[in-house]
């Protein structure tokens, strides 16, 4: 059944009729094919000739069925011509269901309304020419038989179809409808989230950046310790860039479309050498050792090499504030290699143990939804974050 369905129309309809031409010459075979006395001495090489036309109109049932329809009638006379006979009958019959079936909506109505009037116009002839009661019988089965009951097939197995169209373009706009929904929900959370960051977060960074251009003002006119004025240095220059990227976040989740063009894209690693004096100025001593491809790299995979090493050394200043930390990135078949090791001051177990490792989770998801992979744990008396990303290809971080 699966290797029927598998075949092209036009192979099953050629394949229908030779198994019909088959059945319905075993039927002339077996003299149980003719449906009057007349008729029974034609040769059967001649059915079998009218019966081969019909079969052959049988190939053109699904691309043009009126045609087939009309082309059948020819052979058809000619059967009835010859004494009417059962084969005739039934490949007629399967012209005129596709017919009907196969047919545009216009010839759909008209078919019907030309075989009513030829079944009418069948019963009164055979009224007319014949005697008795057999003949007028016999041409009321024919009719209902051959003609009718094809029609109320194809009509029934046409409304089906249309019905389940019907059904399927109901569900297919109900799925658009509930897509629209979903896009509406989800827009209205960015702009609350949005506002929500801009309202409290960026508000607070912006205090941040405020009060320590304000430190540095006052520590530049008592000429202080000039540690302690890059420190508030580095205090500012991280709140400002840190309240650019957050109006940068900001921007995009208010963008009706959900899109990150290039102009808005988060950073990249051209900006490691800011991000390194950041650490620097907080105390950690660090080395790096970076060996970019020659070509540009593409651009979730850098934006994702950059978030990574952020990170690796947020978590550095965190966890071995004071200890050196070296960062080395270079290109490897076809990936980009980054790893970030610090030494530790706290035993392994107890690091492990602290916090949610949210910051580590999100290094990971964002190497795996490039196809990469990133991890993180004790090695050698330190603490050390690896990850490869493939250059090959650009994923949506």
């Amino acid at each position: 059944m699966r290797v029927w369905s598998q075949l092209s129309p036009r192979t099953r309809d050629a394949i229908g009729s030779l198994l019909g031409f088959a059945a319905c010459t075993g039927l002339y075979l077996a003299n149980m094919s003719t449906m009057i006395d007349r008729g029974q001495d034609v040769p059967l090489w001649v059915r079998l000739g009218v019966l081969g036309a019909l079969l052959g109109c049988t190939l053109l049932r699904r691309t043009h069925p009126v045609a087939a329809l009309l082309l059948g009638a020819i052979p058809l006379a000619t059967d009835i011509h010859l004494g009417p006979t059962v084969p005739a009958w039934l490949v007629y019959s399967d012209l005129i269901y596709a017919s009907v079936l196969y047919s545009g909506r216009r010839a759909n109505r008209i078919i019907p309304m030309c075989w009513g009037v030829v079944s009418v116009a069948i019963i009164v002839a055979t009224a007319v020419i014949a005697t008795g009661g057999r003949p007028i019988a016999l041409a009321v089965i024919v009719i209902f038989s051959f003609i009718w009951t094809p029609i109320w097939w194809a009509n029934s197995v046409r409304t089906h179809k249309d019905i389940a169209e019907i059904e399927r373009g109901r569900a297919q706009a109900l799925t658009l409808v509930a897509e629209l929904d979903r896009r509406a929900a989800i827009t209205d959370e960015r702009r609350t989230m949005a506002r929500d960051l801009h309202d409290v977060i960026a508000g607070h960074l912006s205090a941040i950046a405020i009060q320590s251009e304000a430190a540095l003002g006052v520590l530049h006119r008592t000429a202080t310790d000039a540690e302690l004025t890059g420190v508030v240095a580095s205090i500012r220059a991280n709140s400002v860039s840190a309240l650019q990227e957050m109006r940068t976040m900001i921007g995009l989740l208010a963008r009706d479309d959900g899109g990150a063009d290039a102009a808005a894209a988060p950073r990249g690693l051209a900006q490691l050498p800011i991000l390194v004096d950041a650490a620097r100025a907080a105390g950690l001593t660090v080395r790096t050792r970076v060996e970019l491809p020659e070509r540009e790299l593409p651009s979730a995979v850098d934006q994702a090499a950059y978030r990574i090493t952020q990170e690796a050394l947020t978590n550095a200043m965190k966890h071995a504030p004071g200890q050196e930390v070296v960062i080395e990135i270079a290109e490897r078949d076809a990936e980009l290699a980054l790893t970030v090791r610090n030494r530790l001051v706290r035993p392994p177990h107890r690091l492990e143990a602290a916090g949610p490792h949210r910051g580590l989770l999100n290094m990971g998801e964002r190497a795996a939804a490039l196809g990469g992979v990133c991890a993180a744990g004790a090695e050698s008396g330190g603490w050390t974050v690896r990850a490869r990303l493939p250059l090959a290809r650009e994923s949506a971080a």
